[in-house]
């Protein structure tokens, strides 16, 4: 069955109903995630009273844009978006808007999900409180969260959270039904409660996260429950709620077209791991402030030298020793954003989301999907090597 097919009728029909047990199941999901706030409870982002500037455009087809795939099989981008279950695609070069593409139902002022790019996104939240002096990344977690004494967050520091390096137990596994990873789907309001006799919440779940065997800063280790912790450690430092913050420091100086939202739990903990929706223009947005080291409409949205920090830090070796380093072709890890070794650098969130920005071409492509598995090594592969050949035509096209 298509989107089109899904949420019709009143009420819906079995087949095309899209519930909180299936929203993240194919085809349900190419639905839910351009409709996340009929489904889980949300809280608003706002955006300034007036929107930024519309994209000065520069449009050019680049679906027939030819590269060799990671399965040495020839490819092009308009393949690649297809077998990709592309949403929308946009692109930009030195600002200029050169490619607006929707698919299944999104529109231009349709927030979609963006999963785990939400980490990248909030860590620039924690780059601008950094440069406040509002938050210190190398102070203990246990100074802004007491709550998780005796979890794997006591003894570990908030900059251990930004880069993943954590030392905990936990196992994120997207095929889970009955373990950690189950109960934290659960406590975050993902996923329909087993027991109503204990619901939970996020917060609550947390300190439950069990230290690893060894020390902390040596291996990556992806865990999202890290990034909700990093949300409550930005509530905490600044005394305001997640959406508020957002709002005030990122989407309204970023000049944000549209409002965007984040899933919260029944108690309003923000999912700040992966329940951001922004829409395609607003993320590209986002991503040419990123590339821009900061700055949007003139204006210095986050420090400059945090931009360049998460580009050029972060530690080789505990990426190398960590749990993704087998499945992409990645450099490091750092402030939640991955560094390719090549100068890109980029935000990927589960189903196909990507921000993949390229300072060297001067090109920022915002990629929404919804792709049927949350993790396919192959399509990321395919999907990486692809993004990579379109940066490189737009800039050789100029």
């Amino acid at each position: 069955m298509s989107a089109s097919g899904m949420m019709t009728g009143f009420p819906s029909p079995p087949s095309g109903q899209v519930t909180l047990a299936n929203w993240r199941l194919p085809p349900f999901n190419r639905w839910a995630f351009r409709n996340v706030r009929q489904i889980l409870p949300t809280a608003a982002i706002p955006r300034g009273e007036a929107a930024g500037e519309a994209f000065r455009r520069s449009e050019r087809a680049i679906e027939a844009i030819a590269f060799q795939g990671p399965d040495g099989q020839e490819w092009t981008v308009g393949r690649m978006l297809a077998a990709s279950f592309t949403d929308g695609l946009l692109a930009l070069h030195r600002g200029r808007l050169v490619v607006e593409r929707y698919d299944s139902g999104l529109l231009p002022e349709t927030p979609h999900i963006v999963f785990s790019v939400s980490k990248s996104i909030t860590a620039l939240l924690a780059g601008i409180l950094v440069g406040q002096g509002r938050l210190d990344p190398e102070a203990p977690v246990l100074r802004y969260i007491p709550e998780v004494t005796g979890s794997a967050y006591g003894d570990c520091s908030v900059r251990h959270v930004l880069d993943m390096t954590v030392s905990t137990d936990f196992v994120e596994d997207y095929l889970d039904t009955t373990g950690d990873f189950a109960r934290y789907r659960m406590a975050t309001g993902w996923n329909p409660v087993a027991d109503p006799s204990n619901v939970g919440d996020l917060r609550s779940f947390l300190p439950s996260i069990h230290r690893g065997a060894g020390p902390h800063g040596e291996v990556f280790h992806y865990v999202s429950p890290n990034s909700d912790l990093l949300g409550w450690i930005l509530e905490r430092a600044a005394g305001r709620p997640f959406a508020e913050l957002m709002s005030e420091l990122v989407w309204r100086p970023l000049g944000a077209e549209f409002d965007a939202y984040i899933t919260v739990d029944r108690l309003g903990a923000p999912r700040s791991a992966g329940g951001i929706c922004v829409t395609l223009r607003d993320l590209a947005r986002f991503g040419e402030m990123m590339r821009l080291r900061g700055m949007a409409g003139g204006r210095q949205i986050a420090p400059a030298w945090w931009i360049d920090d998460i580009r050029e830090n972060g530690d080789r070796q505990a990426w190398r020793r960590g749990d993704l380093a087998s499945q992409l072709p990645l450099d490091r890890y750092r402030s939640k954003w991955y560094s390719l070794g090549d100068g890109c650098f980029c935000a990927i969130g589960i189903h196909g989301q990507w921000l993949y920005i390229d300072p060297t071409s001067e090109v920022v492509l915002a990629k929404l999907s919804s792709q049927p598995e949350a993790v396919d090594e192959a399509t990321d592969r395919l999907t990486m090597t692809g993004l990579a050949a379109l940066a490189r035509a737009m800039a050789e096209r100029a």
